[in-house]
């Protein structure tokens, strides 16, 4: 019994993978050898039991130009079995007579490669009546449309652009602007559009005008969306495939030049029908217009090479602080604002006696949308104070950066104080610190005195070493002579 059910099942597993293997049948076919020049040369690839998910550009062929593709599917039912057939055709124009050979070639059609051999085409002059090259479609012998002409499509006009937008003319070195390409259609356009390998594009354009001199923030547009904006007393649909706000590191101008988007466009049957594909794949390039950002120089300022540019406002972790002598605080710095937020640095600190400041802790956050780059940069520092008093922050940190808005330079100074209570620790504080250098040899150097006096005779003889080579090198130089 067990033996039997182990067989049973091991033969409807085979069967199981026969028939997935077998689900999916390739086929490509060429059109006919004999081409018109008002006629078209296609090749036909159909998948049956299962849908075109992906495939591989259809060859290019001497002397022909690719028109578009079309598609069609087909669903039979036999003795209550449902089967189905997807096809893709390619159309292919003559350009000239003469005599054109098709390659042997591979086509990968759902991750399966399916090889063909080629096939020699004569091309001859234009027929009074153009036969039918179209794909066939199983109803036809049905409806009697077998001999029917092949459909004529025609090309809907369009209004549509691609556009590559700045929001500033002009800024200053290391003031942000936001650049983002999008596709528009307006409300009233008829002609039935498609995205076509947008990634593949969008890394074409974006190494075309990401420019060398400026710092770029992506805001990482994952998916197309559409938007409604309304503007030139129409409304458009939006579709943005890439945005960032860049940051220039010198003076002069940043431009952008004219990019290319290449869009999906189908032409429509000019007589419809119930039956077959009632439109054609095209294709069609957008292209937008060229953008020059002008770029001035800061204001003269000694630090106009490193200070930030944005606007920017402090947050502190304290208002008021109460500490003992000797006892650590931490105290938080955070920039917060708009601007690029990656390349802000540490505020400038004051070194004070009394007051001894450590290395910060550095945590940033940056947030990339409407438009605009905002987040902040927080530097935590942890502090001691060994004399007893009332400690100003302000006197100790400061962080100079430039406002494009105001077009000056302004400074972030802390509002906290720190009211420090306790006996004074200057001492401990010297005593439990390493001096360094001389006063590191003082427990393992000798007491005892040196004589000196060693130090003047060998200074005569590196003297009376030095007069007699110059002695040496004149009579040299006489006997030369």
């Amino acid at each position: 019994m067990c033996l039997t059910t182990k067989h049973f099942l091991f033969v409807f597993l085979l069967g199981l993978f026969s028939s997935q293997a077998m689900a999916q049948d390739i086929k490509i076919e060429l059109g006919e050898s004999e081409v018109a020049l008002n006629e078209t040369f296609t090749i036909k690839v159909t998948v049956s039991g299962e849908k075109i998910r992906s495939y591989d550009q259809l060859p290019d062929i001497p002397g022909f130009q690719k028109q578009g593709v079309s598609q069609s599917s087909s669903m039979n039912i036999i003795n209550g079995q449902m089967s189905s057939t997807n096809s893709i055709i390619q159309y292919y124009k003559p350009l000239r007579k003469g005599q054109f050979t098709v390659p042997d070639f591979t086509l990968s059609v759902n991750g399966e490669a399916v090889s063909t051999p080629g096939k020699t085409i004569s091309v001859i002059d234009a027929r009074a009546s153009t036969r039918n090259n179209r794909a066939l479609d199983p109803l036809d012998d049905l409806f009697g449309r077998r001999d029917a002409e092949e459909p004529e499509y025609v090309e809907v006009e369009d209004d549509a652009f691609f556009s590559l937008s700045v929001d500033k003319e002009e800024v200053f070195v290391g003031e942000g602007f936001n650049v983002s390409l999008a596709f528009y259609m307006s409300e009233a356009n008829q002609a039935p559009f498609n995205f076509h390998e947008p990634g593949k594009q969008l890394e074409r354009i974006i190494n075309e005008i990401k420019p060398g001199n400026a710092w770029e923030e992506n805001f990482n547009i994952t998916s197309i969306q559409p938007e409604k904006v309304e503007f030139g007393g129409k409304i458009w649909t939006k579709y943005k495939v890439y945005e960032a706000s860049f940051f220039p590191f010198n003076s002069g101008t940043v431009d952008f030049p004219q990019v290319g988007w290449e869009m999906i466009k189908y032409r429509l049957a000019k007589n419809p029908s119930f039956f077959g594909s009632n439109r054609l794949q095209d294709f069609k390039t957008f292209y937008s217009q060229p953008k020059s950002i002008k770029v001035k120089p800061l204001p003269p300022h000694p630090l106009k090479n490193e200070v930030s540019v944005g606007n920017y406002r402090l947050r502190e972790s304290f208002e008021e602080l109460e500490a003992r002598t000797g006892e650590g605080f931490t105290y938080d710095f955070t920039i917060l604002g708009e601007g690029n937020i990656s390349s802000i640095r540490p505020p400038v600190v004051k070194r004070g006696q009394k007051l001894n400041t450590f290395d910060p802790n550095e945590q940033v956050q940056i947030n990339r949308g409407r438009g605009k780059v905002t987040g902040m940069k927080e530097f935590s520092y942890f502090m001691t104070l060994n004399e007893q008093e009332r400690v100003a922050l302000k006197d100790h940190f400061e962080w100079i950066y430039f406002n494009p808005d105001l077009a000056q330079y302004d400074t972030l100074q802390p509002k906290a104080v720190v009211n420090v209570t306790g006996e004074s620790r200057i001492n401990q504080a010297i005593s439990s610190s390493r001096l360094g250098g001389l006063y590191d040899l003082i427990e393992v150097e000798d007491n005892k005195l040196l004589n000196q006096g060693f130090k003047y005779y060998f200074s005569i003889l590196i003297n009376v070493l030095l007069f007699m080579a110059l002695i040496l090198l004149g009579f040299l130089i006489i006997k030369k002579n």
